[in-house]
């Protein structure tokens, strides 16, 4: 769901210097770094999380995972929920609503997951990004659903309740050979997805289009029996574009089949839809949410 170029001249820019300077250049002088450019340089891990290193009002324009309010994703391809492998469709809707959780004003986004043309998962997640440019994951609430009917929502967490912990979505700066990071923490739904940059500066090609500079990430979740990963891939501008699985006994495999850019009626028809799911969730899930503040419209297309 990716953006910002004026970055990767900062960053070429301070190599430039950071060389000079190790070369002993005579004569040159180099400003320091700011603390914030120094830190988005860093391979950050969850350790790095402060929720007073976020703005006031929520803006993620990371390169690889942009939210822009109104923005629609379209998933289609395969998967199996026990059925075998079925065709699975997920919409992923980036809101107009913010919401508070943890100390930090975070995006609302809204997913469905619909397998065989009926809905198996709602669910509500709060994201956000730092103010130097690393994308957060601070919590969901996953409405699951059998037959049309509501199930419940187990596996909702929520970052700074019943020991979780906020996770990392993707880094400012996302390079090979750095050390995983973790996407989230939840022990008490045994939630420890963790991720890892794979390969960056690769080609894919989905129905929607053919990209360039594409980035690699693997997930897995540790708690796991077996060996199973999902592998993404991120495309600069736009975000996840394809999920593969590895030794995952889901064999979920989607490629980016359409991105909408809804009206202002077709957002608020959304707007409503996800505040609905959000007033569910304080009697779904009130042992958790009921510690939350309401989501609230805000947010500017």
């Amino acid at each position: 769901m990716g953006k910002r170029r004026a970055g990767a001249l900062v960053v070429a820019a301070m190599l430039v210097s950071v060389v000079l300077a190790a070369c002993g250049t005579s004569g040159a002088t180099t400003a320091p770094a700011s603390t914030a450019t120094t830190r988005s340089l860093r391979a950050i891990t969850e350790k790095d999380f402060d929720p007073h290193n976020f703005p006031a009002a929520p803006k993620v324009d990371n390169r690889w995972y942009p939210l822009v309010p109104g923005t629609q994703f379209i998933m289609e391809g395969r998967a199996n929920r026990g059925h075998g492998r079925l065709p699975h469709q997920v919409v992923t809707t980036v809101t107009d609503l913010t919401k508070v959780v943890n100390g930090v004003r975070t995006v609302v986004i809204w997913d469905r997951d619909i397998n065989e043309g009926q809905l198996e998962e709602s669910e509500l997640a709060f994201q956000a990004q730092d103010n130097d440019g690393n994308a957060w994951l601070l919590g969901e609430y996953p409405e699951v659903y059998e037959d049309g009917k509501l199930q419940g929502a187990e596996d909702t967490w929520i970052a700074g309740l019943q020991r979780a912990r906020p996770g990392v979505l993707m880094r400012a700066n996302p390079r090979a050979g750095t050390p995983s990071y973790l996407e989230g923490y939840a022990p008490k739904i045994e939630f420890q997805d963790r991720a890892k940059v794979s390969k960056t500066g690769i080609r894919n090609c989905v129905p929607l289009n053919c990209y360039k500079d594409v980035l690699l990430i693997d997930e897995w979740n540790p708690l796991e029996a077996g060996d199973a990963h999902q592998l993404k891939s991120y495309a600069p501008g736009i975000g996840n574009i394809r999920v593969g699985a590895v030794n995952d006994p889901e064999a979920e495999e989607l490629v980016l089949v359409k991105v909408r850019h809804l009206g202002g009626d077709e957002l608020a028809k959304i707007r409503t839809q996800a505040l609905q799911l959000d007033a569910r969730a304080y009697v779904v899930r009130k042992d958790l949410y009921r510690h939350t503040p309401p989501a609230q419209a805000g947010q500017s297309p």
